[in-house]
């Protein structure tokens, strides 16, 4: 039976993966080398002999072999709203775009603030290649008054709290949220907008707004919450996320509030670096996100951020949605575009070709410091650990198609996009799921 004659992921008792270069800057590992799996383990890297062996054997030569991708920035919409993503396939999505785990948010319907809705997600996704890692609303019902009962949430499963999609406008409501969940190591993942600022803004407020004659969203409306999370967390020496940085001037706070010891980490998304709020000027609801695309300033600031650190994570904000949210006037359009099958590509083709950042920066960017500000076990290739990787192609050429994603939704601005380079395959959970040729 040829490769792509087998039905994917396929469950694999051993497995060869044969002269890959692994790549894992935790633990400054670099080389060509085999890697053997017995039942789910790393059993040796070195040279192994396949001759005779009994199991499955993927010729990785050419291929880079990494601890496995994960996104902490997904919505999965399910329960609720599975017209338009459920957790399956969001995680076939994830599988396909070349990551092993995911976090999804808690702004499904209903949300995510309680302990049964997190043992919902954690029970639904058990038997997947994809691990799901469910992250829980900081108030009830997401209204940005009562704290959940995060403590028990924390034990079912969640590995961080957000109200995203919504602000937590009241300050001393986020700082009770901060310093409970100090007690147990967990972020606050805070989606930054004053909301009174941005109003019904559709697009970045500026020159293109006004040409279209669309209602803009301000970049002070990200500043500003910005810098109240920045002084809550200070205050408090509790730990803050901020999620889809989009605005030059948050990168600004949140790099001199880390030079201050501040406990802030930070996120962007592939579309951030890569368009601009040019991309709505023929009405493309595709392009319209929220936080928006920013200015050509934004998106150089954003680059240099990721490339010298002060961006911790890459995440893709995938927020599927059916074609009949996007296919309308752009004002009643959704916000959000799905990114799990393209973040992969547009990261490689915009920002490892161009030498602004190495395969290790982003290995770093898109699977260990996710894990480590989510306080995640650390996922390290090494013999005797269990097999979590991503296998990338650096050189695979491919035209983003969107009736090929295996997510429930189309809404991308890359349809068309040629990319170079992406994911070859991965291996989580016993599982092997290889990219069709």
């Amino acid at each position: 039976m040829k490769k792509n004659d087998k039905v994917y992921p396929l469950k694999i008792e051993r497995l060869v993966l044969k002269g890959g270069r692994i790549l894992d800057p935790q633990i400054n590992l670099d080389k060509k080398a085999d890697i053997l799996i017995s039942d789910g383990i790393i059993e040796k890297i070195g040279n192994i002999d396949v001759k005779g062996f009994a199991g499955e054997v993927v010729d990785c030569t050419g291929k880079i072999i990494v601890p496995g991708l994960i996104d902490i920035h997904v919505h999965l919409r399910e329960p609720g709203r599975e017209d338009k993503e459920t957790i399956e396939t969001g995680c076939m999505a994830a599988m396909a775009g070349g990551f092993t785990a995911l976090c999804c948010m808690p702004n499904t319907e209903p949300p995510i603030d309680n302990r049964g809705s997190v043992e919902f997600i954690k029970k639904k996704a058990k038997a997947l290649l994809v691990d799901v890692h469910p992250i829980g609303a900081i108030t009830v019902g997401r209204k940005g008054v009562e704290l959940t009962e995060m403590g028990d949430m924390i034990d079912a499963g969640a590995v961080a709290f957000s109200n995203d999609g919504s602000p937590v406008e009241n300050s001393g409501v986020l700082r009770n949220a901060m310093e409970y969940l100090s007690m147990f190591d967990c972020p606050v993942i805070d989606h930054c907008e004053e909301l009174s600022l941005s109003g019904d803004g559709v697009i970045n407020e500026g020159i293109v707004s006004t040409m279209l004659g669309l209602k803009g969203i301000p970049s002070i409306s990200e500043d500003i919450a910005v810098a109240r999370d920045l002084y809550v967390a200070e205050y408090t020496g509790s730990a803050i996320h901020i999620a889809h940085v989009s605005t030059a001037k948050s990168v600004n706070m949140i790099r001199e509030a880390k030079m201050r010891g501040v406990r802030v980490t930070a996120e962007t998304c592939p579309h951030y670096l890569v368009l601009t709020e040019e991309a709505v000027k023929d009405y493309d609801t595709n392009a319209k996100m929220k936080p928006p695309l920013r200015t050509e300033m934004d998106r150089l600031a954003l680059i240099e951020a990721v490339k010298d650190g002060t961006i911790d994570v890459i995440a893709s904000d995938h927020a599927p949605h059916t074609i009949d949210d996007k296919d309308t006037e752009f004002d009643a359009a959704a916000f959000g575009i799905v990114g799990l099958e393209t973040s992969l590509g547009l990261i490689i083709t915009y920002l490892v070709k161009k030498n602004i950042i190495s395969i290790s920066d982003m290995v770093m960017r898109m699977a260990v410091a996710p894990r480590r500000l989510l306080n995640l076990k650390e996922n390290r290739i090494e013999e005797k650990n269990r097999a979590n990787l991503t296998m990338i192609d650096t050189e695979m050429r491919w035209s983003v198609d969107p009736k090929k994603f295996k997510s429930k939704s189309r809404n991308t601005p890359f349809s068309g996009w040629s990319l170079e380079g992406g994911c070859f395959g991965v291996y989580n959970n016993d599982q092997l799921y290889l990219q069709k040729s």
